[in-house]
């Protein structure tokens, strides 16, 4: 039996105390810090910051540098290209980093004793993903290549051949042939070896398949060996890798030839190899069910010369996300969502006993010093993006290194996270978070948007969320709620799977109630105000509460599900379907059809309540026909309705241009219906 870690630490209801409220180009000019590297002797923070440009419609990224004390960080690299993604060499004397400065993107090295950045690769296709052997001698990249092509040149050749040709038709064979906002073209991902110097490559993963997987992996993919000699890798070789989740962990050498399945055993997700820095172990990450893509992660052990494996998190009942290694090799760090959080945990080896580090806000991007002291990580807040923090591990005490929107955030007013729990009618109890409106005052009437997040097995958590952020729409004047219901992550296992095979049942109840309690518990809360709004799996409780009930003013559903069975038909991935409706359409009708806001669309005869309606063209994981069907059935009983139509995003909306266009609507909707 698994026992839930539970905390009741609330959050004080604090503000940004500036002058203004938040908008939409504020939230478009706040710099947002990427990855973060710990150079090898712990001096000094690598990092990525990107700065967008509303009127270029554009980002930019470049390669910044913080001293692990704190202080002025400095900007490295200054190209009209991005760099990203950076990484020490291990003679901590250069920092590489990808760019596409020279056409193609590829990896850079950049000397701190002066000079301009080397370029290392020169290869004739992109490089996705890198990373260094422990001695500097060898890199490991990925690339998207044809699976029968002989060699990166062959590769490039087919790409600008289909290019240069005048028949764009696709011929497809089988499935994935197109994964969340791409088409993969009949191209794999593989993974490569080479020399530092960017020379002597080997393709490590040969073979019509994909290593990483297109989906289902971890933060970590692939991974050398200590002593340089293997390579760890996921990939999943099942026959129709869109029906089943069986990533696995291979070994190969570095020296290519026959890869050796360290996970055959389990048919469901392991990823995220790790192993250990005296080379004894590898750790990684595994789901105990095949074909639930939000079962719980186990952080297993596997001895790399006894074989045994053991499950570290056994007693834990919260998924890991992110596991690093200390450097002595007797425990593991790792952070995971629990109760609108990112928490952070230490657990120990060999007795298996697990601490909580750090508790608030949310917590990621785990980096350790070689002696075990001081823990690096990115921090956010719902009034504060991503900033470098370090945790005293001894003294269990956090400071922040970097304040990279401290002015402008200065300027704003904005509340900070509240929360509250409520009883359920079955004896449970439900979460949910709240932010004020700026210069909140008790005495007034607010109205209420009612956040609803996807998944289902999402989380509503403390962050600076950059398309659904919650001080965004509390900005304009509204008291934002935001529940997390069963289906919902960290909160166990099974919280969360509690909406399988439910999606319209317990979730609805859980929501509806979370409405009541605040409506009698709040008075701020205008009861006549309300709009409902929510993407994805929220998109279709959107759908879902416009068949079921008139309780709101206005509706807003992006990319949201309306009908299930053509969604199957036309999604990417068919796991996660079939594991949420019990197989496939064809074989269990009733499910697919019970939890189909289409099949109730008729009720919009009598409910009518306005909706907005949202989706991009490259959305393949929720396809565009989905928005299509939610219009036309509005449209045909006459409900009071507008589509936007994103011919250039997918499941997400990341240009800045139609990013304000998304916003503005959004409140032009919410306005015109709260004082309709």
């Amino acid at each position: 039996m698994k026992k839930l870690l539970t905390f009741s630490l609330f959050i004080t209801a604090t503000v940004c105390a500036g002058e203004r409220a938040m908008t939409v180009d504020d939230l478009w000019a706040m710099r947002r810090i990427n990855e973060i590297a710990l150079s090898p002797d712990g001096s000094q923070i690598a990092f990525g910051l990107t700065q967008y440009d509303m009127e270029a419609n554009s980002g930019h990224t470049d390669i910044w540098l913080v001293s692990s004390q704190g202080g002025e960080p400095r900007q490295l690299t200054f190209h009209c290209k991005s760099s990203t993604s950076p990484q020490w060499k291990p003679d901590g004397q250069s920092i590489a980093f990808l760019s596409a400065r020279n056409g193609s993107v590829q990896i850079y090295a950049l000397p701190l004793d002066g000079g301009e950045a080397r370029q290392l690769t020169r290869f004739p296709v992109d490089v996705d993903d890198y990373l260094w052997s422990a001695d500097g001698s060898k890199i490991a990249f990925s690339a998207r290549v044809h699976a029968d092509a002989t060699s990166l040149q062959q590769s490039a050749e087919m790409d600008k051949q289909a290019e240069e040709s005048k028949i764009k038709a696709r011929i497809i064979d089988d499935l994935l042939f197109r994964s969340w906002n791409r088409w993969t073209d009949g191209k794999r991902t593989h993974i490569f070896v080479c020399d530092a110097n960017g020379e002597n490559v080997l393709d490590l993963t040969p073979g019509n398949f994909d290593a990483p997987p297109l989906d289902l992996g971890g933060r970590q993919n692939y991974v050398f060996s200590p002593d340089g000699a293997q390579l760890a890798f996921v990939s999943n070789r099942s026959e129709m890798p869109a029906a089943n989740t069986n990533n696995d962990i291979y070994l190969v050498p570095v020296t290519g030839g026959m890869s050796t399945n360290l996970t055959g055993d389990n048919k469901a997700v392991d990823n995220q190899p790790l192993y250990s820095p005296n080379g004894e172990y590898i750790a990684y990450r595994a789901m105990a069910r095949p074909g639930f893509e939000a079962d719980q992660y186990e952080i297993i052990l596997y001895h790399r010369r006894t074989g045994e494996k053991r499950a570290l998190t056994a007693a834990l009942d919260l998924s890991p996300d992110q596991v690093i290694w200390s450097h002595d090799s007797k425990s593991l760090y790792f952070n995971a969502l629990e109760q609108g959080r990112q928490t952070v945990h230490r657990i120990d080896i060999k007795s298996g006993k697990i601490a909580a580090l750090i508790r608030e806000n949310m917590n990621s991007d785990l980096e350790l010093s070689a002696d075990g002291k001081r823990l690096f990580f990115k921090k956010q807040s719902n009034i504060m993006p991503h900033e470098i923090f370090v945790h005293d591990v001894q003294k269990d005490k956090s400071t922040r290194l970097t304040f990279v929107n401290a002015k402008l955030l200065n300027e704003l007013e904005i509340n900070s996270t509240e929360e509250f729990r409520y009883p359920l009618s079955d004896g449970g109890q439900c979460h949910g978070l709240m932010v004020k409106p700026p210069f909140f005052s008790a005495a007034k009437k607010y109205p209420l948007i009612f956040l609803i997040h996807g998944g289902p097995q999402g989380m509503w958590g403390d962050e600076f969320h950059y398309r659904w952020n919650t001080s965004m729409f509390a900005a304009p004047g509204y008291v934002v709620v935001a529940i997390n219901p069963r289906g919902s992550k960290g909160y166990g296992q099974a919280w969360c799977d509690a909406v399988s095979k439910d999606w319209g049942g317990a979730p609805f109840d859980d929501l509806m109630a979370g409405l009541d309690y605040v409506l009698e518990n709040f008075a701020y809360i205008d009861g006549s105000k309300m709009v409902a709004a929510g993407a994805s799996y929220g998109g279709f409780m959107v759908n879902w509460i416009a068949t079921q009930t008139d309780r709101f003013a206005a509706l807003i559903s992006h990319a949201g599900v309306f009908d299930q069975r053509s969604m199957y038909g036309a999604t990417d991935e068919l796991w996660f379907p079939e594991w949420e409706f019990g197989g496939t359409p064809y074989e269990n009708p009733e499910l697919y059809a019970k939890w189909s806001p289409s099949f109730y669309a008729a009720n919009f005869i009598k409910i009518k309540t306005p909706m907005l309606v949202i989706h991009g063209q490259g959305d393949y994981r929720v396809p565009v026909t989905q928005a299509l069907q939610t219009f036309t059935a509005l449209q045909r009983y006459e409900v009071p309705s507008r589509l936007i139509y994103f011919p250039d995003e997918t499941h997400f909306v990341t240009k800045p241009q139609n990013a304000r266009l998304w916003w503005t609507e959004v409140f032009a909707w919410v306005e015109k219906w709260i004082n309709n």
